[in-house]
């Protein structure tokens, strides 16, 4: 208790009945005690007289010297109790402030005849401004105390505002002490002004504590103790206390009802928002208008639109905020035909809109993938006469960076440096961001260096964009910068490291990353583990993607929509169904049943495992589609080999009024070549650019050469390919080479193989396919001059596999590495196969084997073929009703495409199999793809 020492003299009494002192002297200030023996004529009497009072604050307008300051003072201290004194003590504290004398100003503050103690926060700042350190009020505070001068409550409640303002806990600390010693009750204002300090310089658990302890919990002190708490985000808090100041019959303010809402937007909370909106309707408080338009915003986050539309109808007045509050709520909620419409329902009531109307409209836009209609809105809103803030360009920076317009990025880098914008700190994230997206690191630095006040967004900023471009090195030097300027990394941080390295491939780094977060006291979240489950997923690592989220459910993080989305998507690469089914059955226990990003990618994942009819089941069952949504499982139907579904479907879409993209038109094309229909095909690739002002990009191209070299036209897609308006490039090449395998047009694919051959010279799929050519033509002299060249190159031939999954198991069968440990029973139901097939009218086409051996042997090789393993160990052990699947790497071979449409007659089972480029789907002697892949 030694420290608590100087505060000893706080007595109840002292609290309680305020009294003016007069000042003590002290070391560091001689002058309060200074008295003048021109004083001595005047009588206590006429100090009384407000004449006298008047000409003394005359007199102060002439002082010229600390001394006659310190005179004039003197005199002050003689006068009565009365006539104008806090304008006396306040002239007195700034001469001794204009001449460098802190100690008497802050004297004066404290202990001078009166105490206006709602000026205290005026005095701050003027003591500040004369270059005096505020931590100085605290150690005249201390040392008065230890002089035995008494202070009452309003002066505490002073002091403890000054320790809030200079997050001093500790003299704070000492004063409440040292009421708890004497045993003194503190009044509302103390109790207030502990808890606001409390919270702020401490944990809002004291400040609860102080406000438990209070025994008399007026209206004030509920209000000051429930913006504490939601302050301090602990909403679900806040909402306990405002259930508790109900059943006290305390009464809340219109601020703390306004931050109430807030919180209930901010948790969802839509029930307690209800509560608290009847309580504003039984205290008559619906005529204020700040109260109603956060029940707006509050039903409006928790997507309720026609509630909030409801209160918005029912105010009798509508402010500016209230028209932003309605149009930004319909604009978040992705309604905005209905935002348009409120905002000019709003000018024909002639109330302008202002720049947070414009940015609301802009954000809106932004967050439903418009990213035309921001930039459109950004032009319309200078138009209007506004200039963009930061957060208008914020919102015209990113869809900048997603439409990836950098000439217009560097026009608007441009308007910020000249209108001054560039102090905001996300205005220069967004920029770093746009610079790093365009590979021009050198620029993304500039303005990161440049960036005056950097916090740890600005920080997270560039680490990321190093990591996005793969130069840890450079993340990791910034990373240790970071630490040494003071910036403390957070989980931001790390997950910026984690999900670079995992969208790079490099698993074990990201995972020696999450040891180093653990190690420091941070708690791996679930977008940690979305990162590396969804890098797995990009590099085709498609098991150890399905592990990290087991290890996630061991760690116990609750797993998100996004979470879901990426495994799906692990599950759609391979074509592993089963789990994707087991992980459909997991989303819908987790109530994700309406994301409806979740459910594109079930569309996608039951696509590509051959479930066509479960993907449009998912499909029909989405009430607002999406874009995205129809380019699925349009998608999904061109992989399958169903172009007439594709061109129906894509009709359906243009009549719901969604406009199709880029990726629309290649699903489009994808149904055409898969489907052979040229014609068609044509037809929507000359309506991109007429009729949807779309310009083709390389892959349209290539699914027109595809398509006309299926078809037979190999001359006009040679012609094609050389009137095309953009460099053609492998996948053309690669398209003709694979055209010219089918038609045996020797010359055409010499032609494309030389292409091939310059562009990507180390690429074995495309001296195999150039071999298997001249095989078939007899020429194994070439063949044998592209082997050597391989070789040279060091160039091996491409891995082929197929795998199957019977129950939880994955069996692979390979030509290179271990056979399979059943491989004597699968090739002994093989052969029976093929006798069986054979009475049918199968015959093998030795013409798939591209070695120079007899035909015998030819025929042995194909028995060899991975499907045909695949198929016929899936009847070994499936049940005759279950349908088999399989996956293959590459193209399926002319003979075991027959084999497979024999195998289904035979055994009267269907067969899905996806080969590189499509779906096989056989059922009683065909294939779905009408022989056209």
């Amino acid at each position: 208790m030694d420290k608590l020492s100087p505060f000893l003299h706080l007595t109840p009494h002292s609290l309680h009945n305020p009294q003016t002192h007069m000042p003590l002297r002290t070391h560091s200030s001689p002058s309060i005690l200074y008295v003048i023996s021109d004083t001595k004529h005047l009588s206590p009497t006429s100090f009384s007289s407000p004449k006298l009072s008047l000409s003394i604050l005359d007199s102060l307008g002439e002082l010229r010297t600390l001394n006659s300051v310190r005179e004039l003072h003197a005199q002050m201290s003689k006068l009565p109790k009365n006539g104008n004194l806090a304008a006396m003590d306040a002239s007195l504290i700034r001469y001794y402030l204009e001449f460098g004398d802190f100690v008497s100003a802050i004297e004066v503050f404290f202990v001078g005849f009166t105490r206006n103690y709602l000026i205290w926060n005026s005095f701050l700042e003027e003591f500040a401004s004369f270059r005096g350190n505020p931590n100085e009020i605290l150690k005249v505070f201390t040392e008065l105390s230890r002089k035995g001068v008494n202070f009452d409550s309003k002066a505490l409640t002073v002091v403890l505002k000054i320790c809030l303002v200079l997050m001093d806990l500790w003299v704070g600390l000492e004063i409440h002490a040292c009421l708890i010693k004497r045993g003194f009750h503190f009044d509302v204002h103390l109790s207030c002004a502990l808890i606001n300090l409390y919270e702020k310089c401490w944990r809002i658990d004291k400040a609860n504590q102080v406000f438990h302890e209070t025994p008399y919990q007026e209206d004030f002190l509920w209000n000051t103790v429930l913006i504490a708490n939601l302050r301090s985000e602990k909403w679900w808090n806040a909402l306990e206390l405002f259930r508790g100041m109900q059943l006290s019959s305390a009464k809340a303010t219109g601020g703390t009802i306004v931050k109430m809402m807030q919180a209930c937007g901010k948790l969802r909370a839509l029930n307690e928002g209800k509560q608290i909106h009847g309580y504003v309707l039984r205290f008559g408080l619906v005529s204020n208008i700040s109260i109603c338009n956060s029940i707006i915003s509050m039903y409006s986050r928790n997507n309720r639109l026609r509630l909030a539309r409801a209160v918005f109808d029912s105010m009798e007045d509508h402010n500016l905020s209230s028209w932003n509050s309605i149009i930004s709520s319909y604009a978040v909620d992705g309604c905005l035909d209905e935002a348009w419409d409120m905002f000019q329902e709003m000018e024909s009531s002639s109330i302008k809109p202002d720049i947070i109307t414009w940015n609301s409209l802009l954000s809106g836009h932004f967050l439903q993938g418009s990213y035309e209609m921001v930039l459109a809105n950004f032009r319309s809103l200078q138009s209007a006469g506004f200039k963009p803030d930061s957060c208008s360009v914020t919102s015209a920076l990113q869809a900048v960076i997603e439409l990836d317009l950098f000439n217009y990025g560097k026009e608007i880098h441009g308007y910020i440096i000249r209108n001054k914008l560039d102090y905001d700190v996300y205005v220069c994230t967004s920029l770093v961001d746009m610079y790093i997206k365009n590979d021009r690191l050198d620029k993304a630095q500039a303005v990161f260096h440049h960036t005056k006040n950097k916090n740890v967004c600005a920080w997270n900023s560039l680490i990321s964009g190093y990591c996005f471009k793969g130069l840890f090195s450079n993340a990791e030097t910034l990373l240790n910068q970071m630490e040494k300027e003071g910036i403390k990394p957070d989980l931001v941080t790390w997950n910026s490291l984690v999900s670079g390295y995992s969208m790079w491939g490099r698993s074990e780094e990201a995972l020696a990353v999450i040891n180093r977060m653990k190690s420091l006291g941070f708690t791996p979240n679930v977008v940690t583990w979305t990162a590396m489950i969804s890098g797995c997923s990009q590099n085709e690592k498609y098991q150890d993607a399905v592990q990290f989220f087991i290890q996630m459910q061991e760690e116990r993080v609750k797993p998100n929509s996004t979470t879901i989305c990426s495994l799906l998507r692990a599950c759609a690469g391979p074509s592993l169904l089963k789990k994707g089914e087991e992980i459909h059955g997991f989303s819908i226990r987790l109530g994700f049943v309406d994301d409806i990003y979740l459910a594109t990618a079930l569309i996608d994942m039951y696509s590509k495992g051959g479930k066509l009819k479960l993907a449009h089941e998912v499909f029909d069952r989405i009430r607002e589609k999406t874009l995205p949504c129809w380019n699925c499982i349009l998608m999904g139907y061109a992989l399958h080999g169903h172009g007439e579904e594709v061109m129906i479907l894509f009709d359906k879409m243009c009549k719901t009024g969604l406009r199709p993209d880029a990726i629309t038109f290649t699903a489009l094309l994808s149904g055409c070549k898969s489907s052979g229909l040229v014609d068609e095909g044509w037809k929507y690739f000359d309506s991109m650019k007429t009729d949807y002002n779309i310009i083709p990009t390389i892959e349209h191209y290539s699914c027109m050469v595809d398509l006309l070299g299926k078809a037979g036209f190999l001359d006009e897609a040679v012609d094609f390919i050389q009137n095309m308006p953009i460099k053609p490039d492998a996948s053309i090449w690669g398209a003709l080479l694979a055209c010219c395998r089918i038609h045996k047009d020797i010359k055409l694919a010499e032609i494309a193989a030389r292409k091939l051959f310059k562009l990507e010279p180390y690429n074995s799929a495309n001296y195999v396919l150039m071999m298997n050519i001249y095989s078939s033509l007899n020429r194994w002299e070439d063949v044998e001059r592209l082997k050597d060249k391989m070789t040279a190159l060091g160039i091996k031939s491409p891995h082929v596999w197929s795998w199957i999954q019977v129950n939880r198991s994955v069996h692979v069968f390979s030509t290179e590495g271990k056979s399979h440990p059943e491989e004597g029973e699968i090739y002994f139901e093989l052969y029976q196969l093929i006798s069986e097939i054979r009475k049918l009218g199968y015959i093998p086409d030795i013409n798939c084997v591209y070695q120079n051996i007899d035909d015998k042997e030819k025929e042995k090789v194909l028995l060899s073929h991975t499907e045909k393993l695949a198929m016929a160990y899936g009847l070994m052990k499936t049940k005759s009703a279950s349908p088999i699947r399989i996956v293959k790497n590459t193209r399926i071979c002319h003979d075991c495409h027959t084999a497979a449409k024999y195998i289904s007659l035979a055994r009267n089972r269907e067969i899905f199999l996806r080969d590189g480029g499509r779906f096989h789907h056989f059922m009683n002697g065909k294939c779905s793809c009408n022989d056209c892949w």
